[in-house]
């Protein structure tokens, strides 16, 4: 089911981001190089008023600030990204424990999967990278946790490392912040959020056969819970979706609703509507 969801809320996400660039791309085609378009969501907006008048220059002016901002906010968070990700990682291998990131991998069977150990009194558990994603524990953590609260961390977060959960959250969230005006996009960024951790979750105690280390070590880090500050898009064991996890740990076989508002569908259908029908029309 949570599965299903996921590929649902990407999907939906990505579609989007193609509409609306699409139209802005045909948009920045017929103001840069004059090219006809037949129809453009963007063009037929200041088309509905007089030509040269005050309310026409008005509308111009605040197309072409959303285009900017939407081209240069994306250009900059992924440059940001980059960087604030090569800074964070070079952090984490100072902070590196040779011996115990070799204890772990041995001990869990992940010698080949990217698991690093960093020394550090807070019990830190997350997921960082996008290209190769990789784990990160901390030497408090293994210190709070048990053996089976430990491998219950190790499996969640592990989900997230081959599902490339940061790169996809990342993305989600660059295009709900770039296209905030289809409230749609923050909601599909708010929701896989959550379905990740559900998603993550289920793999733990289904690898452990029983939910009883992973509600323990849950229960553990959310009265240690840290914040990572000038980080990367983190996949944090504890940071995200707790009550809705708590909930299914208690009782799995109920359904957990993820509720669209009337607002929010409103507003993100209409504005597709007009977008999509705009291209069909330039294609026919």
């Amino acid at each position: 089911m949570w599965k299903k969801k996921s590929y649902f809320v990407i999907s939906l996400s990505l579609l989007i981001a193609f509409i609306v660039w699409s139209q802005m791309g045909m948009f920045l085609v017929h103001i840069l190089f004059g090219v006809h378009i037949k129809a453009n969501f963007f063009k037929f907006c200041f088309s509905l008023f007089k030509e040269n008048s005050f309310y026409y220059f008005l509308v111009i002016i605040f197309l072409n600030v959303v285009i900017s901002y939407s081209i240069l906010f994306t250009v900059f968070k992924i440059t940001e990204q980059f960087l604030i990700l090569r800074k964070f990682k070079q952090r984490l291998l100072v902070s590196r424990n040779d011996e115990l990131t070799t204890l772990i991998r041995k001990k869990f069977k992940r010698v080949k999967q990217g698991i690093l150990i960093v020394t550090d009194a807070q019990p830190l558990a997350f997921t960082v990278g996008y290209r190769q994603p990789l784990i990160v524990l901390s030497s408090g953590l293994i210190q709070l946790l048990d053996t089976d609260e430990l491998e219950a961390v190790v499996e969640h977060e592990y989900f997230h490392q081959k599902n490339y959960d940061s790169l996809k959250i990342f993305i989600l969230q660059l295009i709900s912040h770039a296209f905030w005006f289809v409230p749609l996009t923050k909601w599909c960024y708010k929701n896989y959020k959550i379905i990740s951790e559900l998603l993550a979750d289920e793999y733990a105690i289904k690898k452990m056969g029983t939910e009883l280390g992973l509600s323990t070590a849950l229960l553990k880090l959310i009265k240690n819970r840290i914040t990572v500050n000038s980080a990367p898009v983190l996949v944090h064991f504890s940071n995200e979706a707790v009550n809705y996890r708590l909930q299914q740990l208690v009782d799995p076989q109920r359904t957990i609703p993820l509720r669209l508002d009337t607002t929010t569908a409103a507003v993100s259908i209409y504005v597709l509507v007009m977008l999509l029908g705009m291209i069909l029309v330039t294609v026919t």
